[in-house]
């Protein structure tokens, strides 16, 4: 995963074209460094799954 790729996924999880993206413990670090730089960083909820994969959602209401 690149940065340009993250950088779309992050886009269509905020459209509304994903609901949701599946994120592998392998490819975390790297999605996170690209996330947590973003504007809208507290829109996105991860939910942790076995295995150190991530599920990532957007919120139109940033948490706090």
């Amino acid at each position: 995963m690149d940065k340009k790729g993250i950088n779309e996924i992050l886009d269509r999880l905020k459209s509304g074209e994903l609901a949701e993206y599946y994120v592998t413990n392998e490819d975390f670090l790297e999605f996170r460094k690209v996330l947590v730089n973003r504007e809208d960083f507290k829109h996105f909820r991860g939910i942790a799954q076995r295995g150190g994969n991530v599920i990532y959602e957007y919120y139109p209401e940033p948490r706090s």
